[in-house]
């Protein structure tokens, strides 16, 4: 227990006051760590150290602007480590977080799809690994069960039936909303095998499970790894796509502009070599020293400690919450096997806005209400009919469908959940006081 109280005292904020609506002050519950993470100390402590070396990198013939060149390519090499991917085939871009990554790809394969004009994902996808794609392929969806994980039988009937035509097999590393962990060694191993490629939307998964890019089965090696900073105490607006160095070795950037070329006459354009040539205008150098610090720090605490503190919690709470009547939960209702500490549920007979608006306001405890930017997922687990989808596309002002989504930190404490199961049981004991106070209903 004493490592976890070592590794809430790394994060910043976590015993903040928050005024609750009675105008008194309560230590802030964060179960919000999905949406994004509070930084680590040493990351602040890294940043305002650094900020006395800060200057422009590549070509500058200064001290500092020489130092920085230098940290910002070493920098590559511990984020591939910390993927263990290998550095004589990958590449990592930066960018400025996941959505830009999956939209950069997403530009760079649809510019020569060479015939192969399918992307193969599927519907629990976070919008930025299903949008991008839409506009320059054909997308074909992967079918869920009735607790929203894919079908590995679906997925390769798809890759059989669209064979020589796959561009790629895009799938998010864990849901953000109900926290299943994809199996993705199995799907690349399946992508591999019918002549295509795999991408892992990172978001949700690298700051709480360890991946290997390169694993020691050849044929389940990952292609295309995106993850962000800002989910993994390091928000400062970097993120990263880790890709073969080929993908992007004869492409034309998405965005052009300093940095990117090697030679430029009035009639002639020749690109740099990748990764510089995708880093368009002068970089995020203070947000890429926060993510090598935050690298630094998850090593630290070790990958695999991290997942089994959560899933503790995890288990912890799903124990609690069953046994609360009107509590509705959604995926698996029980445990927390193949799944990150993400747990998505409402109480009959109250908005999923009035519930996170009372815990916040009377509890001082932080979730995420609403469809986490994963509408198609959310609308399944929820069994909307087409019919109402259709109703809410043809008049905005209808009541917005929608879960409360708690997600766990590796600062998340067992007293920070007794103290959301508390709350919601005086929600549920209360629930026509709270109907007619927060006039937020369906």
């Amino acid at each position: 227990m004493n490592t976890y109280k070592k590794w809430r005292g790394q994060v910043v904020g976590v015993n903040k006051k928050v005024p609750l609506s009675n105008n008194r002050l309560s230590t802030y519950v964060n179960f919000d760590n999905a949406a994004t993470t509070p930084p680590f100390k040493s990351v602040i402590e890294r940043i305002t150290e650094f900020a006395g070396w800060y200057s422009s990198i590549h070509r500058g013939k200064g001290y500092k602007s020489r130092l920085c060149s230098t940290i910002y390519e070493e920098a590559r090499g511990d984020i591939l480590n910390f993927v263990k991917a290998d550095p004589d085939y990958y590449t990592p871009i930066y960018v400025k977080n996941t959505t830009e990554a999956i939209n950069k790809l997403a530009y760079t394969l649809g510019q020569d799809t060479d015939n192969r004009n399918i992307i193969i994902t599927t519907s629990m996808e976070h919008h930025s690994n299903d949008l991008p794609w839409r506009k320059y392929f054909k997308v074909e969806y992967i079918k869920l069960n009735e607790k929203g994980q894919l079908s590995l039988d679906d997925l390769e009937s798809k890759l059989i039936k669209h064979r020589g035509k796959v561009r790629l097999v895009t799938v998010g590393g864990a849901s953000n909303v109900t926290g299943y962990l994809n199996p993705i060694y199995q799907i690349a191993g399946l992508a591999h095998k019918y002549g295509t490629e795999v991408m892992i939307d990172g978001a949700q998964l690298i700051p709480h499970h360890p991946v290997e890019m390169s694993p020691k089965k050849a044929g389940e090696r990952l292609d295309y790894l995106a993850f962000s900073g800002h989910k993994m105490y390091a928000p400062f607006g970097t993120g990263v796509l880790i890709a073969p160095q080929k993908t992007f070795a004869s492409n034309t950037p998405d965005q052009v502009g300093g940095g990117t070329v090697d030679i430029v006459t009035p009639d002639f354009v020749r690109w740099h070599t990748p990764p510089h040539k995708e880093e368009a205008g002068s970089p995020n150098l203070m947000g890429i020293v926060a993510l090598t610090e935050a690298i630094k720090i998850l090593n630290e605490f070790g990958m695999e400690s991290i997942l089994n503190h959560e899933k503790r919690l995890t288990d912890y709470t799903l124990k609690r919450l069953n046994k609360i009547p009107d509590v509705i939960l959604y995926g698996n209702k029980f445990n927390s096997k193949d799944r990150l500490g993400i747990i998505p549920f409402n109480i009959d007979g109250l908005s999923h806005e009035s519930i996170a608006t009372i815990l916040a306001g009377e509890g001082g405890i932080a979730v995420r209400n609403g469809c986490f930017c994963a509408q198609p997922y959310v609308q399944q687990l929820l069994n909307i009919s087409e019919q109402e989808i259709r109703a809410r596309i043809n008049n905005p002002d209808l009541p917005h469908p929608g879960l409360i989504r708690i997600s766990f930190g590796l600062y998340n404490t067992f007293q920070e959940i007794d103290r959301l199961i508390d709350m919601v049981k005086v929600i549920v004991s209360n629930k026509e006081y709270y109907y007619r106070k927060t006039k937020i209903n369906f």
